[in-house]
């Protein structure tokens, strides 16, 4: 009887292992995008934070004290971090709204040194400053085991949960996921709250993901720097009001969709330079751009199956456009 238990739950433990979502930054699929990525057109501007305790049910241990809020201002990588506490928060204002684009829209950034001990984080946003909605989270994390305050995590059973990837590299969000939200105008988003889980396996203790199961990650961890550690917010789309200039549609044609061995560009307006982008916010492809040119072909029969962004800068505004590459 011990040794079909004993293979039950190790049956029962392989089964969580399948892959379900993006995996680690770095490997095929990973939807992780680089600090440096030129996706980025702006970073917080703004920050407060609500520490939470070393370790929650013990509030006499102390609370957070690792790094300060104006940490968590500017690029990835380049003012340190703060540390949140268990459910702790973090709330980041911008220099101009977020908005609805094609793809992501915005990324948040942890410190992970090595990909697999992350500490992770809810993710909320508002458009007024008071209501906030929280993305859908998913956590696959097997609960028959708990996850003790040095163990290890699977990006591949996390999803819409803030630092499932290394430190450099963002877990990316997209407010088209909300958009069904009477209280939320995704295309005027003013704040992003981050809420540190929790990831105790005990139940008065807790964090649940959207769909009600237990959120794990290293717990307890009773240190200055315990909970998540926020090290930026990196905006794709936003509502600068210095781009006066509205790119529609009209301005250029894409196709095909998805590409096999080239991607066609028509445009109708002077493009200034066109590039080719991996989901990873590396330069792939930089393609120049003959003066007055009204056709561009792409050579996508080298680049493995994926998504990719094209980017179409423009006099005035660039635009980014989804190109899927399947052979």
């Amino acid at each position: 009887m011990f040794r079909f238990t004993l293979l039950f739950s190790l049956l029962l433990h392989w089964n969580f292992g399948f892959t379900q979502f993006a995996p680690a930054a770095g490997e095929p699929g990973s939807t992780a995008i680089a600090h440096d990525s030129p996706l980025f057109k702006a970073w917080a501007a703004g920050a407060e934070v609500i520490r939470g305790p070393l370790r929650i049910g013990l509030d006499s241990l102390g609370f957070a004290t690792a790094g300060e809020p104006e940490f968590a201002l500017g690029q990835a990588l380049s003012n340190g971090l703060v540390s949140l506490g268990d459910g702790g928060q973090a709330i980041l204002t911008f220099p101009f709204s977020l908005k609805n684009g094609t793809g992501y829209d915005f990324a948040v950034f942890e410190n992970s040194f090595d990909g697999i001990f992350l500490e992770l984080a809810f993710v909320e946003v508002s458009s007024d400053g008071e209501n906030y909605v929280r993305f859908p989270a998913t956590s696959l994390t097997d609960t028959n085991w708990t996850i003790g305050a040095f163990d290890y995590l699977e990006a591949t059973q996390l999803n819409n949960l803030a630092g499932k990837y290394r430190a450099g590299f963002g877990t990316p969000f997209d407010l088209e996921e909300l958009s069904t939200f009477a209280e939320l105008n995704v295309n005027a988003i003013t704040h992003v709250r981050l809420v540190d889980v929790v990831g105790s396996n005990q139940n008065e203790f807790c964090s649940r993901d959207s769909g009600g199961r237990k959120v794990l990650d290293p717990w307890p961890t009773p240190f200055p720097s315990c909970g998540f550690d926020l090290d930026a917010v990196g905006v794709i789309h936003h509502n600068d009001p210095a781009s006066t200039h509205e790119i529609s549609t009209t301005t250029y044609q894409v196709y095909p969709q998805p590409a096999d061995q080239f991607q066609q560009i028509v445009l109708r307006e002077e493009a200034l330079n066109i590039s080719v982008v991996s989901i990873t916010g590396s330069e792939i492809k930089n393609v120049k751009v003959e003066k007055n040119s009204q056709g561009i072909q792409i050579n996508t029969a080298t680049l493995p199956n994926g998504t990719y962004f094209i980017c179409l800068q423009f006099k005035d505004n660039t635009a980014i456009l989804p190109c899927i590459v399947a052979h």
